[in-house]
């Protein structure tokens, strides 16, 4: 009798093991299934635009945010949203893993910090990652931090007050606690037709070339650095900028 007991104990715990472990593997499973949902806002612009189209190829859940519906011309895969920057609300960027901003304005050059403060507020405590397209001319020159690129000589005076501009803005993100940001800083020549290379480096805080003495990349390929960038939780809280090889 304690022979048949036994077992039928053991097989009923072999059987609720399996069970349990069966349980394990379809969570697993569940999560393996899960998208990373991204924002992308000003989407319809240069970089916006393939940055949406790199994080398709990489299978992401997208929904681009534009201006003006009638210039978002992507695929099915992607939702579009109509939305002035300025008009969002925090639940309009509710359920984001990622959200990417790609804003560019080369005339009222105040919208760019104004529109980081508007984003940085909506966002305040949200779990999402926050990426900001950048500009280059708030790299370092020097290990002690005190030069940029765009304090040289050589700077190209017509772009200086846009890269002032766009280092208002990531000296305001130094500054901010409660919003997982990241600026990312483009080379000194920026591309926007070049193809897809495919080869490109993500640095530092420090203005770097590559092995043919250029700091250089197209905007296809920076788009896959911004993918790269926000799917690595390392990146946190800092600025970073990308070189093609």
């Amino acid at each position: 009798m304690k022979k048949i007991i036994s077992q039928i104990f053991f097989g009923t715990l072999l059987v609720f093991l399996l069970g349990s472990l069966g349980i394990a593997q379809a969570n697993t499973t569940h999560k393996k299934e899960q998208t990373t949902k991204i924002a992308v806002l000003a989407a319809s612009g240069k970089a916006g635009r393939l940055i949406v189209e790199e994080a398709i190829k990489r299978g992401l859940e997208v929904t681009a945010f534009v201006r003006d519906s009638k210039k978002a011309n992507f695929s099915s895969k992607v939702h579009v949203v109509q939305r002035d920057i300025f008009k969002l609300k925090s639940s309009d960027l509710e359920g984001f893993d990622v959200i990417i901003d790609a804003f560019g304005e080369w005339q009222n050059l105040g919208l760019h910090k104004t529109h980081i403060e508007h984003l940085v507020k909506i966002l305040a405590g949200s779990k999402a990652k926050f990426l900001v397209v950048g500009g280059a001319g708030s790299l370092y020159m020097d290990k002690s931090h005190t030069t940029m690129l765009m304090d040289t000589q050589n700077f190209p005076k017509e772009y200086l007050p846009l890269a002032k501009a766009q280092g208002e803005v990531l000296t305001f993100l130094r500054g901010v606690k409660n919003v997982n940001w990241v600026f990312v800083s483009p080379p000194a020549v920026f591309i926007p037709d070049a193809p897809k290379s495919g080869t490109y480096k993500i640095i530092g805080e420090e203005f770097e070339v590559n092995n043919k003495g250029e700091s250089k990349a197209s905007y296809a390929d920076f788009a896959s650095a911004m993918i790269e960038v926000a799917l690595d939780s390392k990146y946190s809280k800092q600025r970073v900028g990308v070189i093609g090889e």
